[in-house]
């Protein structure tokens, strides 16, 4: 019985101040356990009856959250062990310091990602432009949103850029989105032609809906050239510029047919003889 004392009271000293004893550490792993435990039960009966996607969101919160637990637990567990704890902090406030200055980053990361996934103000499968980069969201996690882009290639967001930056969200208001194609022709040439030219275009793209209807605009008298807007619907807006690229082909072939020219910019230079 007195071994087994002496092994509880051996005592591990890290500098003058710092001392830990065998028994505070066991104490502490006891408190680790039950409290895991607890944790455990606690999530289980708040996501009882949550959707599976809200139940997946706050398991990502609550994943977090348990840290900062675990962590108040070991201080509260050292001091009750007797444990100087200032002096822990103490001895370790330079590295804490440095530590706090490298996750600074992190932190807003992951808070960023707590707000975003609280307010919903993304979800999986939308599609978003940010800093000139557009994707679609594959997954949201508390630090980075994963996206791909047109190309195939993966976007790797940290969350704190839609705190630090504008987001445009394509797809907040449904998967449909309005988008257009501008051109110019030349003075003089027949407007009602041009008009019904390009609404042959955009008709006859199949991703190209059909309510609302595909609307020119005559959007006005260019240096150069009358300038024309195709405005257009379609569902898939992730695949716009392919979109975009098909219904240029198409009026370049149509106003080739029909003599509807596309000027480039001219200048005219007057000479003076002195």
């Amino acid at each position: 019985m007195e071994k087994i004392k002496e092994l509880f009271n051996y005592t591990f000293s890290f500098g003058e101040k710092v001392h830990i004893s065998v028994l505070a550490i066991i104490i502490l792993i006891l408190a680790f356990i039950i409290t895991a435990f607890l944790l455990k039960v606690l999530r289980k009966f708040i996501t009882r009856k949550l959707p599976e996607n809200d139940k997946v969101k706050f398991v990502s919160v609550f994943s977090y959250l348990k840290w900062l637990v675990y962590i108040i637990i070991f201080l509260i567990t050292m001091h009750t062990a007797g444990v100087n704890v200032t002096a822990i902090f103490a001895a370790s406030a330079a590295l804490l310091i440095g530590v706090g200055l490298a996750l600074q980053t992190l932190f807003q990361d992951i808070i960023s990602g707590i707000f975003i996934l609280i307010d919903q103000s993304v979800h999986v499968g939308d599609i978003i432009e940010l800093e000139g980069k557009v994707g679609r969201v594959e997954e949201i996690n508390l630090r980075t949103t994963r996206a791909v882009t047109v190309d195939n290639k993966v976007l790797v967001i940290p969350n704190h850029l839609y705190l630090t930056n504008s987001l445009y969200n394509w797809t907040e208001n449904g998967v449909e989105t309005r988008e257009g194609i501008n051109v110019g022709v030349a003075y003089g040439s027949d407007v009602k032609l041009v008009e019904k030219l390009l609404l042959d275009a955009a008709k006859g793209n199949t991703s190209v809906l059909k309510y609302p209807e595909p609307k020119v605009l005559f959007m006005n008298f260019g240096d150069s050239s009358l300038e024309f807007r195709i405005a257009f619907t379609i569902k898939n807006s992730f695949e716009v510029r392919f979109v975009q690229s098909d219904i240029r082909f198409e009026i370049d072939r149509l106003f080739r047919e029909n003599d509807i020219k596309i000027p480039f910019p001219q200048r005219d230079i007057h000479i003076i003889e002195k």
